[in-house]
């Protein structure tokens, strides 16, 4: 695969060009990047460390959290660091790498919120062999299904934007690499790439969108046949899902379901997508599940309590 063009890096607009502006979004970003972080980490390290939580819903939450921690920190890492600098760039491989990465866990994303689905259906209507169709054999090959979709939806991007031919502006319009801007910039006839774009990041999210959307709705419409209880645990757990789903989808959906252009608005709503909502899908979750509340609270207040003693065990040795 050989490189055609004379571009070895791009020059980076960001989001703003005001120095205040700038400041501003440096404080906030680091917040939610934190906040980030630190909520899908506790989601993952509370699904390792709980025996309560060994069903496979919270086996498929836990792997969320993390691919959620890692796909926010393919961008927003270089997003922080840029909002400190005068002139943002970024080599070209480095954008390359940046646009497979950012496809890659998102493609994961997509694909596991389907098999969360599945997950939710077969606990509603198959409860009683729940544990027996959800068994770690499935669930591992579910999991490889994840990384198979996301590796077949990012591989095209980087094949299709490396092989095109960059003849000199090397400017693009968004604080990082994405198909849209990249395309803007090629010095050739882009109309096929554009159209493999919108068949894969359009086409798929629609499709994928509304599948989600009618399987959660033929959910809710069965459980009014369930028990009080067994009703109220469904709408919980399919409200949070359909929530996730909606912050997730909207803005991609917004982007990439259009004839190939670049608005304003889309940077906006990429860090939207990339930034904000990988912040909010852990408080989601543990805002709406008693079980993760629960252990969370179980796991921490006992580790908290088991550090305490330590310590003052230690500065007791240390005054003898």
């Amino acid at each position: 695969m050989e490189q055609r063009n004379n571009v070895t890096e791009f020059v980076l607009l960001g989001i703003t060009q005001s120095l205040q502006g700038q400041k501003i979004l440096l404080a906030v970003f680091l917040i939610i990047y934190m906040l980030s972080m630190a909520g899908n980490l506790l989601i993952v390290l509370t699904v390792v460390l709980s025996p309560a939580l060994d069903a496979p819903m919270f086996f498929f939450l836990g792997y969320l959290s993390l691919m959620d921690a890692i796909y926010s920190s393919t961008i927003t890492p270089k997003l922080i660091k840029d909002l400190l600098c005068e002139k943002r760039t970024i080599s070209f491989k480095a954008c390359m790498t940046q646009l497979f990465l950012e496809h890659l866990f998102g493609g994961v994303d997509v694909i596991l919120l389907v098999v969360m689905a599945y997950d939710r259906y077969v606990a509603i209507f198959k409860s009683l062999h729940y544990m027996t169709i959800m068994n770690q054999q499935r669930c591992a090959i579910l999991v490889l299904l994840t990384w198979v979709g996301g590796l077949l939806h990012a591989t095209p991007h980087v094949l299709f934007v490396y092989n095109l031919p960059f003849c000199g502006p090397n400017v693009i319009d968004h604080f990082g690499c994405d198909m849209y801007p990249l395309i803007k910039l090629a010095c050739t006839d882009t109309y096929v790439v554009s159209l493999t774009v919108l068949a894969n990041d359009g086409v798929i999210s629609v499709t994928v969108f509304t599948i989600l959307l009618v399987s959660y709705g033929v959910i809710l419409q069965s459980v009014k046949n369930l028990s009080k209880e067994a009703r109220r645990k469904a709408l919980s757990t399919c409200g949070f899902h359909i929530t996730v789903v909606i912050l997730f989808f909207v803005p991609c959906i917004f982007i990439y379901v259009r004839p190939p252009s670049t608005l304003p608005i889309d940077k906006y709503l990429t860090v939207f997508y990339t930034v904000i909502t990988p912040m909010l899908s852990p408080l989601i979750y543990t805002l709406r599940n008693l079980e993760m509340k629960s252990a969370i609270r179980k796991i921490w207040t006992r580790k908290v309590s088991v550090d305490t003693i330590r310590l003052f065990a230690v500065i007791n040795a240390l005054n003898l």
